[in-house]
């Protein structure tokens, strides 16, 4: 690599840590440190929302879905898309009133309010755990792209830098430090993949005749993908859009319910169809240029999917363009990883342990935000897959606590003891699946059955309450 790209490379990272810097000496309260004092406008939230939720790990997994199936691995953020746009229907309009009346800090505080403490020590264990998981597929994501682009660097070696980083920006920033540096991520991200990566890539392996000649036509169809597959995709990201900490501290962060609408309206687009398109477009790029002998040094066979596109910018981006692309990529594995840690820290401060108002809080959040990241780190040392850690992660918080969140929207009376059964069997119902490796019919995903199984679980435990209640208010003869 080019010192031109490396001092690009190092100035942005310095740039990012400086933002991190600069709002820790602003940051005064949890309230500053979480929702960003409760006054940030549409751009920035959905700049911001966009930006967590794709962010690295769907970056580097798109490219990946792109290089295996080709344009029909786009439909993963048409999820997105649907899920953004109902929740901004559904959800926003109660939780953001709800907020700006009691303040909330976190999602299960929505759930305290819905049914009661118990539920939301739950909930906040539950989205903690996720969310770790979560945060450690954004540290991996940006582990294998530096090891990629710096084939000296090891992976372990690429993952504790990549690590400190994240977690050192994270707990010193706070929200209002993510929503605006997310906004420059965003642009950095778009303007690096789209003006740069895109053209080269396209002209370096020969433009449109090679493309279709060397790949197999069911990678330029939208329709070359199961119907499971689609199902397991809508069942497992569209209602992260209706449980996601780090969604609910943007519509808490937003200065009112018709500026997280448009932000999240936003979101959606950016999603689908501009970022699903780009990620898988230069994933099959990647491919192309393997097939084609372009790029020499690896067998196709034996590469990991993920590692394509970063290989292939690595190999036709001459000197200070690979700085700028490198920059974005890192940029939304920042954007993601700071937001799940902040998600994750946010829920044991505050519905764990109850830390919020005591007397040092901001600097019990720093602390909690730091060890968390470790946590992340760990985990990220043990596993290999970016894209299957983020969709277990997503699935175990899904499968626990999305009925529960349907039951606070819809019903006129929540049950708190069928929603905490429902949390406890549908995310054990996803965990058992995925631990024990079993199938399901179709190809169908686990945590469609923990969402059954959840939903199952509310209605039968809400049915024996309502007769427990009518039998001891019948009088005895």
């Amino acid at each position: 690599m080019h010192t031109i790209d490396l001092i690009i490379f190092f100035v942005y990272l310095i740039a990012m840590l400086g933002v991190g810097f600069f709002f820790m000496r602003r940051n005064k309260t949890p309230d500053d440190y979480y929702v960003g004092g409760r006054k940030l406008k549409a751009g920035h939230i959905g700049l911001s929302v966009v930006a967590t939720d794709v962010g690295g790990g769907f970056s580097i997994g798109l490219g990946g879905l792109g290089f295996l199936m080709g344009l029909s691995g786009s439909w993963l953020l048409f999820s997105g898309l649907v899920g953004a746009w109902l929740s901004a229907v559904i959800l926003i309009p109660k939780v953001s009133r709800l907020a700006r009346e009691r303040n909330f800090l976190t999602f299960p505080q929505f759930l305290e309010h819905a049914f009661n403490k118990k539920v939301a020590l739950f909930a906040g264990i539950i989205t903690a755990i996720g969310y770790i998981g979560f945060t450690s597929s954004q540290i991996l994501a940006g582990a294998k792209l530096a090891s990629s682009t710096f084939p000296a660097l090891s992976m372990d070696t690429a993952l504790l830098v990549m690590g400190t980083i994240a977690i050192v920006y994270t707990a010193i920033g706070g929200l209002k430090a993510v929503i605006y540096t997310d906004t420059v991520q965003w642009i950095v991200l778009m303007g690096g993949l789209l003006f740069v990566a895109l053209p080269f890539a396209y002209f370096k392996i020969g433009g449109i005749e090679i493309i279709t000649s060397t790949l197999k036509p069911d990678f330029l169809s939208l329709t070359a993908i199961s119907w499971s597959q689609i199902v397991n995709w809508l069942f497992t990201i569209v209602p992260i859009w209706f449980i996601g900490m780090t969604l609910y501290q943007r519509i808490y962060a937003a200065k009112d319910t018709k500026t997280a609408q448009r932000g999240w309206l936003i979101a959606g687009l950016f999603e689908y169809p501009l970022m699903a398109f780009l990620g898988v477009t230069l994933g099959m790029f990647a491919r192309v240029a393997f097939e084609s002998g372009i790029i020499t040094n690896y067998a196709i066979a034996d590469i990991d999917a993920e590692m394509g596109l970063p290989i292939l910018l690595r190999t036709i981006l001459p000197a200070g363009l690979m700085g700028i692309v490198l920059s974005a990529y890192f940029s939304a594995i920042m954007s993601t990883a700071d937001s799940c840690l902040m998600a994750a820290s946010g829920n044991i401060l505050t519905d764990v342990f109850k830390l919020h108002n005591k007397r040092h809080n901001l600097r019990y959040s720093q602390l909690i935000t730091l060890l968390i990241g470790i946590l992340a780190l760990f985990i990220a040392l043990k596993v290999t897959s970016v894209l299957d850690l983020m969709l277990h992660s997503y699935s175990f918080m899904v499968s626990g606590m999305f009925i529960p969140v349907v039951a606070a929207l819809s019903a006129r009376k929540p049950n708190p003891e069928a929603a905490l059964a429902a949390m406890l069997i549908g995310g054990g119902t996803t965990l058992i699946l995925i631990i024990f490796d079993i199938k399901l019919a179709f190809g169908l995903d686990a945590n469609i059955a923990g969402i059954a199984a959840s939903g199952i679980t509310y209605l039968i435990e809400n049915f024996i309450s309502r007769l427990q209640k009518n039998d001891s208010i019948i009088p005895n003869n």
